[in-house]
């Protein structure tokens, strides 16, 4: 019995794990539009396969300065869940288009529409790490801004 409860116990343990593993990292190889799309897709399915895993995702592509002023993670989680982004979690489906670009900056127009049927379009902006470290020429996101409504779906 024990042998069993220690096995179910292990087992638990690496289903965590496996779920924790597989948030998307920052790498050279994703480009902008990829960027915004992975925080996006985790943001519509933000509980799976585990609670809050979008909004995990979603963090993983902070830029650090943007982390000092919206981390730490749970702290982005309540802001997340706030007024200001709730439709963003489990919306119905989002478009992007790109609106600027340079070396450093590339800035988006991102539409959703939320699990109401209503609109709403923000400015999502990514820039290229350019510190060293792990990061280094990642595309991160700065900038998010308040959401503009634009009505209802018919």
């Amino acid at each position: 019995m024990i042998k069993l409860l220690k096995l179910s116990i292990i087992i638990f343990f690496l289903k965590l794990s496996f779920l924790k593993a597989e948030i998307i990292k920052p790498s050279i190889e994703i480009d902008p539009t990829q960027v915004v799309k992975i925080q996006l897709t985790g943001l519509m399915k933000n509980d799976s396969p585990y609670k809050d895993k979008g909004i995990e995702q979603t963090w993983e592509f902070a830029h650090p300065n943007n982390k000092k002023f919206t981390g730490p993670l749970n702290k982005f989680k309540e802001m997340i869940k706030g007024d200001s982004y709730k439709m963003l979690i489990d919306h119905e489906n989002h478009e992007v288009k790109q609106i600027f670009s340079n070396n450093e900056v590339v800035v988006f127009e991102v539409i959703i529409m939320d699990i109401d049927k209503k609109y709403f379009k923000f400015k999502w902006q990514v820039e290229k790490y350019l510190n060293n470290g792990p990061l280094e020429n990642c595309w991160l996101t700065t900038v998010v801004s308040q959401p503009v409504p634009m009505g209802a779906s018919i």
